[in-house]
């Protein structure tokens, strides 16, 4: 099976190269000392065929044998097959073109063709010749040459042994050395690059890299490590930079908290919304890098939420009641800059309610490449609970208020009814009672005249009266004023016979309790003198907002007014005169040029906070 560890490869391979060092270096060494095995034996019996060839040449030239002795013939067998001996013939190599054999074959020649026939042909006892010497001395001199070929062989051989043994071992060290430069640049740099880089990690330091190089294991795992810090040092930034941004969300939070906590008592205390939640609106803007911010109430006479604030506008909205504030006006530059559908803007939609109620709607805008994140989205979330809280509150004050001009009215009519109103009907009865009184005379006329001027005076305060309790009897039991100027429209429309055309454009909380009880009080008697007075056939009514300015206008088509001037003494018009100065503005009564009058209200809504003053000097 085949390791796919380069490392443990390399390892095997190391191993394996001393190991097949040390089987060549073996192998080597047994096939030389194989090779020379029985050279030393060869030597000796080669060098003892010297001294066999001179004991052969002296004992033919001896005087006869000795008792126990042997013959020429035994001898030289005996010389024949030392000369032939195996030893001799196996450290012979077997190729006849080695020198070795050649020169072995020479000595046997030389013996059987020279030295053996001259020793067996000499006579016993007998001087050697000369040839004979000569023979032997080229016969010993050629065995000399085979002992020194033999002797030189076998060295060569212990010297190649050796340099098999020198080479072995250098190769050995040599691997052994490049074994530990390996596992010094391939183990142990990268395992210190590797500690290192464990150690600066839990430092916090994930600049530190391995960049090493290869397929091995520790290559690998120094990749491993490389990828690791990236990702740590990646996952520590993206966590520095989370805790930043929960640190600044935090404190952008705070801020924003701190701004609607100062604001609330202001925006409780102050009962318009405009001036009271603009300043907190605009900096949480700054806060949250957001905005605009507008607040839709939701009215039941409308299908639509109706704007009511907004903190930034290009133009002064319709709703705006203060001409001197610009707290929400921008210029057109800022104001086509601010995030909106047309420049990549998000609009988020908040809803304003109370526990079974809603009240009306927070638009935000935000850009849409940054976001809104979930901590902006829940401070806006704690300002409609906040605003909510205020125009609920809202709501019941001017319930509250209404109920209590209501009341104060009701006493005020109870007591006009049971002082005033009794008083004008017993001075009624009394002018009857003189009427029925018999006076003759002179002074009858005189007496007639102060009566009819009793009696006129008598009605017309009995009316004027009337009139008053019907004012101070006068409440608004419905929610708003438009639903209680519908109330009338349709009284008057039966009256008349014909729809009255109405139009009202008033933004909701406008007008103050008493200042919706007047408005409602004008109306009434206008339409009242159109129907009794005018003979009219079509009248109108329109209620509109012309910042900062409330319009009321009531319109007939009747006979008009005489001379084109206002009645003098008209108690009606006095009455409707006196509430338009109540209200801080004027009344217009003219007749109109397509014939008919109309009868024009103007007046600025006053601060809410005026009015209690208001109902006290109602």
């Amino acid at each position: 099976m085949t390791s796919r560890s380069p490392l443990v490869n390399r390892l095997a391979l190391v191993i394996g190269a001393i190991v097949l060092t040390a089987i060549v270096s073996m192998a080597t060494t047994l096939a030389v000392s194989n090779s020379i095995e029985g050279n030393a034996t060869a030597i000796n019996v080669a060098g003892s065929l010297r001294m066999g060839a001179f004991q052969l040449v002296a004992h033919s030239g001896a005087a006869g044998l000795q008792n126990g002795g042997t013959s020429s013939a035994e001898q030289i067998a005996e010389y024949q097959s030392r000369l032939t001996d195996s030893t001799i013939s196996r450290s012979i190599p077997r190729t006849e073109d080695h020198p070795l054999a050649q020169q072995h074959q020479q000595i046997l020649q030389t013996w059987a063709s020279q030295l053996k026939p001259l020793i067996e042909a000499h006579s016993q006892g007998t001087p050697i010749s000369p040839a004979m010497v000569t023979a032997v001395e080229q016969y010993t001199s050629e065995v000399d040459a085979l002992v020194l070929m033999l002797e030189e062989r076998t060295e060569a051989r212990i010297d190649l042994l050796h340099v098999i043994q020198v080479i072995s071992m250098v190769f050995s060290v040599l691997i052994v050395i490049a074994l530990f430069l390996d596992l010094k640049n391939r183990v142990l740099r990268p395992l210190r690059k590797l500690v290192g880089i464990a150690t600066a990690v839990g430092e916090q330091d994930f600049s530190q890299k391995a960049n090493l190089k290869g397929s091995d294991e520790l290559a690998r795992l120094g990749l491993a490590f490389d990828q690791m810090t990236s990702e740590l040092a990646l996952t520590y930034q993206q966590l520095e930079d989370k805790a930043r941004q929960k640190t600044e969300e935090l404190e952008i939070s705070h801020a924003a908290l701190q701004a609607m906590h100062s604001a609330s008592r202001n925006l409780f205390a102050n009962h318009d919304l405009c001036s009271g939640a603009i300043p907190m609106l605009q900096e949480i803007e700054q806060l949250l890098s957001i905005g605009p911010i507008r607040l839709y109430l939701h009215d039941k006479e409308s299908d639509l939420p109706v704007e009511a604030v907004t903190t930034a506008a290009e133009k002064r909205p319709f709703y705006c009641r203060d001409h001197h504030c610009n707290a929400c006006l921008v210029t057109p530059e800022v104001y086509d800059e601010l995030p909106m559908e047309n420049n990549d803007g998000r609009r988020l939609l908040l809803p304003i309610r109370t526990p079974g109620h809603l009240l009306g709607t927070l638009e935000v805008w935000y850009p849409a490449d940054k976001g809104l994140p979930d901590t902006s989205r829940r401070l806006l979330e704690t300002l409609t609970d906040q605003l909510a809280t205020a125009i609920f509150l809202e709501k019941q004050i001017t319930e509250e208020q209404q109920l209590t001009l209501a009341e104060e009215r009701t006493v005020i009519a109870r007591e006009l009814h049971d002082s005033l109103a009794q008083s004008l009907s017993y001075l009624k009865m009394q002018v009857t009672r003189m009427r029925r009184l018999n006076i003759t005379g002179d002074q009858k006329p005189i007496h007639d005249d102060i009566l009819d001027e009793l009696s006129t005076g008598l009605n017309s305060a009995y009316r004027q009266l009337r009139e008053l309790l019907a004012t101070f009897r006068l409440k608004l039991d419905t929610p708003d004023l438009a639903s209680a100027l519908r109330k009338t429209i349709d009284e008057f429309s039966e009256r008349l016979g014909k729809p009255v055309e109405f139009e009202y454009n008033l933004p909701p909380q406008t007008l103050s309790p008493n200042e919706e009880i007047h408005t409602l009080q004008i109306i009434r008697e206008g339409l009242a003198n159109a129907v009794k007075h005018a003979d009219a056939t079509d009248i109108s009514v329109h209620v509109m907002f012309e910042s900062p300015r409330v319009r009321a206008c009531i319109r007939d088509n009747g006979k008009g007014l005489p001379g084109g001037e206002q009645p003098v003494n008209h108690y009606g018009l006095i009455i409707m005169q006196d509430r338009a100065r109540t209200l801080g503005g004027k009344i217009l009564v003219q007749n109109r040029e397509e014939g008919g009058v109309e009868v024009a209200l103007t007046f600025v809504p006053k601060s809410r906070n005026l009015i209690p003053t208001q109902t006290e000097s109602a």
